[in-house]
């Protein structure tokens, strides 16, 4: 059975009694090139353990359980496990979770079916959980590399250096903890149904550290959500709504960073963030 063949597709769900559900943002894939080329840009091989999370009727899933030495899907919908018990039962290296993947300890389930294995996370993810759900996984740094088919103005988002209409602060938090890779673009044509926008496939490779050093964290992911809080205001004014100080005392940490009075957050990287967050925790700190 070819799972990106559309007849075969309409086939198998019809078996199974499966309509689309627009809620869950159900894109199947029906161009075999995509679910080869992601499977080969992830590097999944025999010392690797995937992630995927909403596998749908398993046309990725399938590439990557002939590559990797263990695939683990995570799948919300309860109409697609006997589709998937189908699909899927000739690769005894696959694992179904059933439930959803924004309620599952990551590290645990890294633990639990990774073990010696270098873990990644590869999949085709529901528009509707890409932000969040990629902030979990960067944040639980359990993963070496992220490979994912999203939006791709997201991934555009994810990829945007200073200055740029699609910068903010979800691009730095992407490029804090990994060095994301736009490869390639998607049309709308390769899905059943199809959606309305075009898809990217990005890859993230792990950072061994991040790429600037700051004296908390906290202060900084704190500053830099502050600096976006008001785009179209001067980088000063958008501090007020994080930090209880003086628009006077905040001009004057600015400027001690060699920065302008006047610039907005979205003009400044890693490295202008990280030495602002400094002088705002020393500051704070005494």
């Amino acid at each position: 059975m070819d799972l990106c063949n559309r007849n075969h597709i309409q086939a198998l769900l019809a078996r199974h009694g499966f309509h689309f559900s627009k809620a869950m943002g159900q894109n199947f894939l029906i161009e075999g090139w995509v679910p080869r080329d992601i499977a080969a840009a992830c590097g999944a091989d025999s010392a690797t353990g995937v992630l995927e999370v909403g596998p749908g009727i398993g046309p990725l899933t399938q590439q990557l359980a002939r590559q990797a030495a263990k695939v683990v899907s995570v799948e919300l919908d309860r109409r697609l496990y006997p589709v998937l018990a189908e699909t899927m039962a000739d690769f005894d290296n696959f694992t179904l979770v059933e439930g959803d993947v924004m309620k599952v300890d990551l590290p645990q389930l890294v633990e639990e079916h990774f073990s010696g294995l270098r873990p990644i996370l590869c999949a085709n993810l529901p528009y509707n959980i890409t932000t969040p759900f990629l902030t979990a996984c960067v944040e639980a740094g359990c993963f070496e590399s992220l490979t994912v088919l999203i939006q791709k103005e997201v991934a555009e988002r994810i990829c945007a250096r200073p200055g740029t209409a699609d910068y903010g602060a979800f691009s730095l938090l992407m490029q804090y903890y990994t060095d994301p890779q736009l490869l390639f673009t998607v049309p709308n044509t390769c899905f059943l149904p199809p959606p309305k926008v075009t898809s990217a496939v990005i890859h993230c490779p792990k950072r061994n550290k991040p790429p600037v050093q700051v004296l908390s964290e906290a202060m900084f992911w704190r500053t830099v959500r502050a600096g976006f809080a008001l785009r179209r205001k001067t980088l000063v004014n958008s501090l007020q709504t994080g930090f209880q100080l003086p628009k006077e005392q905040l001009t004057e940490i600015v400027t001690s960073c060699g920065l302008e009075a006047t610039v907005r957050g979205e003009r400044l990287g890693l490295a202008e963030y990280a030495a602002l967050s400094d002088a705002l925790y020393q500051v704070l700190n005494g």
